[in-house]
């Protein structure tokens, strides 16, 4: 099996190129990279996407190829809820901010929600976006801002107050393509701890229910995870990022009928009750445009 995610040095050998220039292009934001732990990781099948992208059609395939019907990326239950609600006929396909980029890259979605740190305080996905989708007319809108922390048992038993207090405790990991997985490693970074301090379950859960869900049913003594989740299923929490959750599509679709249907939507007296709801959420950015390709 191959690890999902490369070295430089087996970028290096996989282009066959020197490793400097792997270098120049991650500094560059060509060639779609992550910083985990302070090293460069590449996940593999973006930069498969990007080869087949650059080499064989050109800056730009695939922004107009039929798309099927559906949205990818990371999951997030106020966005599930409104596809649904307003009647897109738009289906999900929830597995990850990193698969959702491959899927778009590939022309497997017509959009994707993601939420990918990036350097520097408050910055969010465009990094990402414009590595994995170079060439290709794309437009990133934010859909809300969440806040994730510490999914823990009801009555936090362990007294548990930051990330470091998990130290050899046993963890609910997400799937390696999620945008809290990357969350993670930075948060773990900071904290000058590593994916080796925890003892993560076997079987990562794959959407933010399934976190609160796992957590609950004590498969593991914590979680990373939305506020909204812990809160609804009366469990606690310890807020660690104020994250942005962005939609990712080519323009084209941002002003198709399903993507129109769903931004008239949120402008409801139900999304605004909704999105109330939730702990955590802030909406009052929906629709801001935080990257556009030129």
């Amino acid at each position: 099996m191959q690890p999902d995610l490369m070295t430089t040095k087996e970028v290096a050998a996989l282009l066959r190129i020197k490793q400097r220039k792997v270098y120049d292009l991650a500094g560059a934001g060509v060639i779609p990279c992550i910083r985990v732990t302070g090293k460069l990781l590449f996940p593999r099948a973006l930069v498969q996407s990007w080869l087949v992208r650059h080499t064989h059609y050109g800056a730009g395939a695939g922004a107009f190829e039929p798309r099927p019907p559906v949205v990818a990326g990371s999951h997030d239950p106020l966005l599930e809820w409104a596809l649904r609600e307003a009647q897109t006929g738009l289906a999900t396909l929830f597995d990850g901010s990193l698969n959702g980029l491959e899927r778009l890259a590939k022309t497997q979605a017509v959009a994707a929600g993601i939420h990918l740190p990036e350097e520097g305080d408050d910055a969010w996905n465009a990094g990402h976006v414009a590595r994995a989708l170079a060439g290709m007319p794309v437009v990133a809108i934010e859909w809300a801002r969440r806040e994730q922390g510490l999914i823990l048992p009801a009555g936090n038993p362990a007294q548990v107050k930051s990330i470091a207090d998990l130290a050899g405790a046993t963890f609910l990991p997400r799937q390696r393509a999620a945008g809290s997985t990357v969350l993670l490693a930075r948060l773990l970074e900071d904290a000058g701890m590593s994916l080796e301090d925890l003892k993560p379950c076997d079987a990562p859960a794959r959407s933010e229910t399934e976190v609160a869900l796992g957590v609950a049913a004590g498969k593991a003594a914590a979680g990373l995870g939305l506020a909204a989740m812990a809160r609804r299923h009366g469990l606690a929490f310890v807020p660690l990022a104020r994250e942005r959750y962005d939609l990712v599509m080519c323009r084209r679709d941002y002003f198709g009928a399903a993507m129109t249907r769903l931004l008239e939507f949120t402008s409801s007296a139900a999304f605004t009750e909704r999105a109330g709801s939730l702990e955590g959420y802030d909406v009052s950015g929906l629709g801001t445009v935080h990257y556009n390709a030129a």
